[in-house]
């Protein structure tokens, strides 16, 4: 399988990215010229890591039959002082709500995906150190 985008200049520090499933922009901070209309390209980084794991959590979560009333992730990536910058340290904090949480089957559904599935997961630890942690919120 191959993807392929086309990622077009728009004027000033505006890109615009071609998906499979839509379009993004992106942008330059106004400390680098840019107008912040548009994405960060390194911290949509961080969103794919978020995305790509949290649709394999759901699809186990919902293959185990197991119910939740919320669910997010908070991805924080340090970035290395010397150019080019990029994250070499990434903790994924997975968030669950709901009542009575199968905590046991949660953290199932998220060690497969860390340890098998998210193939962004798999890319991030080409050159970061990720750590991971899960929270239950129950109510």
């Amino acid at each position: 399988m191959v993807d392929k985008i086309t990622t077009q200049w728009k004027g000033k520090m505006i890109f615009e990215s071609d998906n499979p499933r839509g379009t993004l922009m992106m942008d330059a901070s106004e400390e680098f010229g840019g107008t912040n209309s548009g994405l960060a390209p390194k911290a949509m980084m961080l969103s794919s890591l978020a995305g790509c794991s949290g649709l394999d959590v759901v699809s186990v979560l919902n293959k185990m039959k197991v119910k939740i009333d919320d669910f997010k992730m908070v991805v924080e990536g340090e970035l290395t002082e010397e150019h080019p910058k990029y994250y070499h340290k990434v903790t994924v904090d997975y968030h669950f709500y709901g009542k009575d949480l199968k905590e046991g089957k949660i953290k199932k559904a998220v060690d497969l995906s860390v340890e098998r599935y998210c193939g962004v997961m798999e890319m991030f630890r080409h050159f970061a150190t990720v750590k991971t942690a899960i929270h239950y919120h129950n109510k």
